[in-house]
Formats: structure tokens, C-alpha cells, sequence
């Protein structure tokens, strides 16, 4: 694709994720609806503040991820039909940039989450992990046969993403309530394994009966690693 298509398109997308992020700018009834999905009843206000904040570090970056993923997908041959994987690549970007700067401890005195030991099955449960790997396994063995080997790069590089945002979510400093703090490590650690399989799965073309199944199988378990709710978190506690 020729630099100026490249960057008009890279414009329309920043521009497109400038407008998206107005609306989905979190306030309080945000921090509030997420906090509730995932387990915490009847938060306070500084837990409110805590999960805005939270929120804040992640859609932050999306007008930027829009602007710039498209040149990068042409510059690896991607750019044929980037929305839908730039769309799921920018969501993941966001996630991790945010994982990588909550890395430094607040500078805020109220810590009170204790510091318990935790592990990846702390966070997702185990139908979780092997939903996401049946996933990615069938996708790549997908690309294999079909010798798409810049694709299956491109997969190794979104799994790789991906559990480097569960291992940041794993390892963060914790801040604020404890059940808040566990509540937001696994939403993002949850939301990160749905989007992976999403984003790997989206990387097999829909030609065929079985590349449309992994498809749909992607989507569904980014809907279900991120929906969320009470009881499971309890579980995953």
C-alpha cells in the first residue's frame, strides 16, 4: 500500500478512536458498573476512584494505537483487511501499556490490598486457560497447513503479548481495598486471555468452514473471559 494510503488511513483510524474514546471516557457509574461486574457489591468512593484511574491507563491510549497500528500492519503485509485485527490489536496494546506503567507503585500512601502470593490460576480458572489454548493451537496448526508463516509470526508475537499482560496483571504492586485490587488483576488478566484468543483467531482468514469456527470460538471466549461476574471472581480469589 503507498505511504499516503497508509497514513490517510492512519489518520481516519486515530480520528475514529479520538471519537470512541469521548463517550467511553470512564466516570464514576463506569468504575462502579465494572467494580459490580466483577465482584465488589457496594464500592466506596475511593474505590470508585481507584477503578476510574484503572480504566483511564487503558482507553488512553487507544486513539494512538488507531493511529499508528495501520502502517505497522502494512510494513509486515497485514494491510489487506486491517480493522478488525488493528481494532483487537489496539485493545491489547492498551492493555499493555497500561500493565507495563502500573508496574511502579503508587506514590499514594493507601495500600491496604494485602500482598498475598498469586498465580496465573489465581486469575483465570483453568476452563479459561485451556479454552485459550485450544484456541491458539488450532489457530496456529490452521496457518501451519496453510503455510501462512508471516500470520503464525504474527500469532506468536499476539500470544507472547498476551500472557505478558497476564504476568504484569500478576505481578502489579497492589493498591487500594483488597477486594478491589483483586478484582481489577483479574479482569485484567481474564480480559487479556479473551482478547488473545480473539486476536489469534481473527489471524485465520474465513475461507473455509473451520477457519469460521475458530473465528466464532475466538469471539465467544472473549466474551466469556470478560464478562465477568461475582461468583466466579469469588472463585478465582
Amino acid at each position: 500500500m503507498p505511504f499516503d494510503n497508509v497514513l490517510g488511513v492512519a489518520l481516519v483510524l486515530g480520528l475514529f478512536g479520538l471519537l470512541i474514546l469521548i463517550p467511553l471516557w470512564p466516570g464514576d457509574k463506569q468504575g462502579v458498573k465494572v467494580l459490580r461486574r466483577w465482584g465488589v457489591g457496594d464500592p466506596a468512593p475511593p474505590d470508585v476512584a481507584e477503578a476510574v484511574r484503572y480504566l483511564r491507563r487503558r482507553r488512553f491510549w487507544y486513539p494512538w494505537l488507531f493511529l499508528g497500528l495501520p502502517a505497522l500492519a502494512d510494513a509486515a503485509g497485514l494491510a489487506d483487511d486491517p480493522a478488525p485485527a488493528i481494532i483487537l490489536a489496539t485493545l491489547l496494546g492498551g492493555a499493555l501499556i497500561a500493565e507495563v506503567l502500573a508496574q511502579r507503585p503508587p506514590k499514594s500512601a493507601r495500600r491496604e490490598a494485602t500482598l498475598d502470593s498469586r498465580r496465573v490460576r489465581t486469575l483465570i480458572p483453568v476452563w479459561g486457560l485451556v479454552l485459550y489454548a485450544t484456541i491458539v493451537t488450532a489457530t496456529a496448526v490452521w496457518l501451519v497447513l496453510h503455510r501462512s508463516w508471516v500470520l503464525l509470526g504474527v500469532a506468536a508475537v499476539t500470544s507472547a503479548i498476551t500472557w505478558l499482560i497476564i504476568l504484569l496483571a500478576v505481578r502489579r504492586p497492589s493498591t487500594g481495598d483488597g477486594a478491589v485490587d483483586t478484582a481489577l488483576r483479574v479482569r485484567s488478566a481474564r480480559v487479556a486471555a479473551g482478547l488473545g484468543a480473539a486476536a489469534t483467531a481473527s489471524l485465520a482468514p474465513a475461507q473455509d468452514l473451520t477457519s469460521w469456527i475458530l473465528v466464532l470460538a475466538g469471539l465467544a471466549a472473549w466474551f466469556h473471559l470478560a464478562g465477568g461476574t461475582r461468583a466466579e471472581v469469588t472463585r478465582c480469589r
